[in-house]
């Protein structure tokens, strides 16, 4: 049976969120699954169990190829929030086969190894310029100043936005984003519509444009990829877009911030870092696994399941928790324990099974730039003050990090 959930898990308490960590390690003794009536869904906390869910067929993202909102016993969203489901929807984070396997091949053609690969000398240079910049100002906001620029500007000159239209991409995001929270407010919809209704507008042009004119990027090769006469539509274009930005920034970013605090309050890897850059591999895996930017990862449950006796129906809605996964003892030994040699780390910070993220050779380049421009050019870094964090529990990071030298 589920066993009755620990009150302890509060993702809407600033405590909790703060350090979610004890709540989780309860969650894992008391079960592996539980029932949360405040989302309505079913929390699974276990490595094992997360693992074999991600990759579990009779779950998806969406259950809209088999079945109407009616017989999932489920309600349409509002007809106002209509313009945030289009762009949502058709992203490949959002559709289950067929139509994820032939979005994600055709994406696959022009977001290729190489092309991430030809990005490098770019992001280091960046994340060189950045770090000297901070260094010269003898400090600042490490999220502002470092963290969020640099991926966001990578994926901008992925997809061909030019600099002078970039300054919206991140609120956008932002905006967007926050309907990917637990029970999202009137208002935060509210948002996520203008922002999807003007990212589409916007991304709409440029796709219009780079028709007329090709160029030697993402969005000109979206439009190049096809298989004979499969292509992408306009909409699954513009919704990959978005998708690239939101998950090629959201989680870089925060896993920036997070994994420089998770080192200031444990001063001996960081001295063991800055004594042997050579970690920097293994301390972005581990820095990930830590302290996790994407804590849950939701799905639909399309086939009835039973975990540990216990029957979840088809309808119901499971929520694995990415970061408990990642602090499970059964899987780690000391999870609790930053160590940046760490080996064995099967962790799934980006996620397992057919949506496995696409951008994650992606995210190391950048973790790895910005980290070791930072180790070169800042040495001495350390924090100025005790940073706040953000109230989101689902993508969790900083307000910001301020930093001195």
């Amino acid at each position: 049976m589920a066993a009755s959930l620990d009150l302890a898990f509060d993702p809407w308490d600033p405590a909790f969120v703060t350090d979610p960590y004890p709540a989780y390690a309860a969650l894992r003794e008391r079960g592996r699954v539980h029932f949360f009536e405040p989302t309505n869904q079913w929390l699974v906390p276990h490595h094992a169990d997360v693992s074999a869910l991600l990759r579990d067929r009779r779950l998806g993202r969406t259950y809209l190829h088999r079945f109407s909102h009616e017989e999932f016993g489920r309600t349409a969203p509002p007809p106002e929030q209509e313009p945030f489901h289009t762009l949502n929807d058709h992203g490949m984070l959002d559709l289950e086969p067929p139509d994820h396997t032939r979005i994600r091949r055709l994406v696959s053609k022009a977001f290729t190894p190489r092309t991430v690969e030809r990005l490098k000398p770019y992001v280091q240079g960046l994340a060189r310029d950045l770090a000297a910049a901070l260094a010269d100002a003898g400090g600042g906001d490490l999220l502002r100043d470092v963290a969020e620029p640099l991926p966001v500007a990578v994926i901008a000159e992925m997809l061909g936005i030019p600099e002078s239209d970039r300054a919206p991409l991140r609120p956008w995001s932002a905006d967007i984003c926050g309907m990917y929270e637990l029970n999202p407010s009137g208002e935060t919809a509210a948002r996520a519509v203008r922002a999807s209704v003007e990212f589409s507008d916007y991304l709409r042009e440029l796709i219009a444009h780079r028709r007329e004119a090709p160029g030697d990027d993402l969005v000109s090769g979206l439009i190049a990829a096809h298989d004979e006469d499969d292509r992408l539509t306009e909409q699954e274009m513009i919704s990959t877009c978005v998708l690239l930005l939101n998950a090629g920034h959201e989680a870089t970013v925060n896993a920036t911030v997070n994994g420089w605090w998770a080192l200031f309050r444990n001063p001996d890897q960081l001295a063991a870092l800055r004594a042997d850059p050579s970690l920097v591999p293994t301390a972005i895996e581990e820095l990930m696994r830590y302290d996790t930017p994407l804590q849950m990862f939701e799905r639909w449950v399309l086939d009835e399941i039973e975990i540990d006796g216990t029957v979840i129906p088809r309808g119901a809605e499971i929520a694995m928790l990415f970061g408990s996964a990642n602090h499970d003892p059964a899987v780690f030994a000391d999870p609790g324990r930053l160590d940046l040699t760490r080996r064995d780390n099967p962790h799934i910070s980006f996620s397992a099974g057919i949506h496995y993220c696409i951008g994650a050779p992606l995210a190391r380049i950048e973790l790895a730039a910005s980290m070791t421009a930072l180790l070169e050019k800042a040495p001495t870094l350390a924090p100025a003050e005790e940073p706040v964090r953000k109230p989101n529990f689902v993508i969790r990071g900083l307000e910001g990090l301020r930093v001195t030298l």
